[in-house]
């Protein structure tokens, strides 16, 4: 067993399922450089476009690889065909508010975007949101979790890190945190494969979470 003070939440993937949409936005721009798009989709999760697209296409300048990133933004924004809440999402949060368990989102998307996936999925917005708009260093870089522990008002080392990513488990884990991987994600503390069965090792305890942790 653990015991944690707080949950922080990856979103894409995690509590908002928007594959469809982010496949289809990084297909257009793959189709646009000639990057293959299974490359794409494994170097992008989790990450901001800005640092991503760097690294799939240097040959560009950083005025192209700067003006992609943001054209890219403008795509997402404007798509929310098929985006949901991931199975179980509103079952948890609702949990943990009933629990008196402080929550936050913290994910490479903006803000704008990150609010329109959440206003689609049928999430209020968070108590506590960071986003890439509000950091210097994106994931894999701790500094989004260690922001949102330190708005919630608890140590870093106290919190559940829930992720399906590899930059946010190692996000995670650099904060200190104990880590949930979703989708068989590498790295985690812990595998669950969805979040019913996160849900299911949680128990509150005075404000406070204990976690069944699997061995």
């Amino acid at each position: 067993m653990a015991d944690v003070t707080a949950v922080l939440f990856d979103m894409d993937g995690t509590i908002v399922d928007s594959d469809a949409v982010v496949a289809r936005t990084w297909l257009r721009w793959s189709r646009l450089r000639g990057v293959d798009h299974a490359h794409v989709m494994r170097v992008t999760p989790g990450r901001p476009a800005r640092e991503t697209i760097p690294e799939l296409a240097p040959w560009l300048s950083p005025d192209e690889q700067a003006a992609d990133a943001a054209a890219l933004l403008d795509l997402e924004r404007a798509d929310v065909d098929g985006v949901v809440a991931t199975h179980g999402a509103h079952d948890l949060l609702r949990a943990l508010d009933e629990w008196g368990v402080p929550w936050a989102v913290v994910t490479s998307s903006d803000r704008p975007l990150a609010l329109v996936r959440l206003a689609a999925a049928g999430i209020a917005p968070p108590p506590v949101l960071v986003t890439i708009s509000e950091v210097e260093r994106a994931k894999p870089h701790p500094e989004g979790y260690l922001s949102a522990a330190g708005q919630l008002g608890v140590d870093p080392a106290t919190t559940l890190v829930v992720e399906d990513a590899p930059a946010g488990v190692l996000a995670g884990r650099s904060a200190g945190s104990l880590v949930a991987g979703l989708r068989g994600v590498p790295g985690a503390d812990f595998d669950v494969p969805d979040l019913p069965a996160l849900h299911a090792l949680l128990s509150p305890a005075n404000g406070k979470l204990s976690v069944r942790v699997p061995s």
